[in-house]
Parts: C-alpha cells; structure tokens; sequence
C-alpha cells in the first residue's frame, strides 16, 4: 500500500491554487464581488451584469488564453508556465492592450463611477507590472490577490459598509496564494510580497481617487 506523499500533496494543491486563481481570472472575480456584496450596486439590471462579466470575460480572459498557443508555436515564449521575466514582456503587453481597449468600452457605458474606475485601475496595474517586470520578477498572483483585497477594501469605504464577510475570505484566498507561489517556488518572498502591495496600492489609490 501507497503511503501518503505529504509533499507532493501540497505541490498539487500549489498548482490547483494557482490556476483557479490565475491572474487573468481575478478582474472578473472583483466584478462578482461588486455585483454580489450588500450596496447598491447588488440592485444593478442583470442584463447590465451580464454585459460588462461578458466584455471582461472574452477580452480578458478568453482572448489572453487564445493568444498563449500562438506565443508558444512562435517561440515568444519558452515554456507554458511563462516563468522566466523574459517571457512574460509579450504577453503581459498584450493583456495591457486588451485591458486598456477594456477600459475604453466600458468608459461608454452608462454605469456608476466606482465599476469604471475599477476596470481603469486593473488597466493601469497591468501597465504597471509590464514596465516593473522589465528590472524585477514581481508576482502577478500576487498582485491579483492585492488587487482583490483592495477592491474589497476600497467597496467598504466608498459605499460605508462593513464587507467583512468579504474581506476576511479574501484575505484567506491572498494567502493562500502567495505560500502556493512561494511553494511552488516561482517565486521568493520580496516578489511576493511586493507583488501583493503593488496589487492593493494601485487597485485602492485609483477607486479612492475616483470618487
């Protein structure tokens, strides 16, 4: 009989994390979060709801994910995971155009202040880690768990309500994130962690701004 691998375990539950929780998910589940959590933006038209997951959804999920084959077969790419910063430079400008082109569609839609300034602040942090990730391997998981944190964080405020039944599985899922990632070892800690700051800095700064 097999015994139980320990270690293996939490290398498989690393990579399960990582994936459910890839960085190019993260935005659509920030819109979830808005759409879901007690203000007054549960009470928007669920047609509305529908449009802005589907722009997000295609043009910043499923058109990133198509692009990757093409990346690979042209060799922009040396592997898959894309974890070397070298590989990252074409992918991460691409999903830098395709949030921005985002930003641009939904800067025409009639929606509160708070859900535009959101989809900018995404646009603006992808930026952000293409011109970082030039000199520094910053952990885009990481950034995305920030982002979620100061999403969250950034709602309560704007809206004056107390989302910690939000805030405390966020802060879970942000840690659970950054120990795959460290697990895994893509990463060390100062990526992590920079990363995470650099997610929460930029998400929050930008909706507070906005307001």
């Amino acid at each position: 009989m097999e015994t139980f691998n320990w270690e293996k375990f939490q290398i498989y539950t690393a990579r399960f994390f990582t994936i459910l929780f890839h960085p190019l998910f993260m935005p659509a589940y920030g819109l979830i979060i808005i759409f879901t959590a007690p203000t007054l933006f549960y009470f928007l038209p669920p047609p509305v709801k529908k449009i802005l997951l589907l722009v997000v959804v295609i043009n910043n999920i499923m058109v990133p994910v198509a692009l990757i084959p093409f990346f690979r077969y042209r060799n922009i790419i040396s592997s898959w995971k894309m974890d070397n910063r070298s590989d990252r430079v074409i992918p991460l400008l691409s999903v830098s155009i395709l949030y921005f082109i985002t930003s641009f569609i939904v800067a025409r839609f009639g929606i509160p202040l708070l859900i535009k300034a959101y989809i900018h602040s995404v646009s603006i942090l992808s930026l952000a880690i293409l011109i970082i990730n030039f000199r520094y391997k910053i952990s885009i998981h990481s950034a995305g768990a920030g982002a979620l944190t100061g999403l969250v964080i950034s709602l309560g405020i704007v809206m004056g309500e107390n989302l910690i039944l939000y805030l405390i599985p966020v802060l879970l899922v942000s840690g659970l994130i950054m120990t795959s990632r460290l697990k895994l070892n893509v990463h060390n800690p100062g990526q992590v962690y920079s990363g995470f700051l650099a997610g929460f800095a930029v998400i929050t700064s930008i909706i507070l701004l906005f307001q």
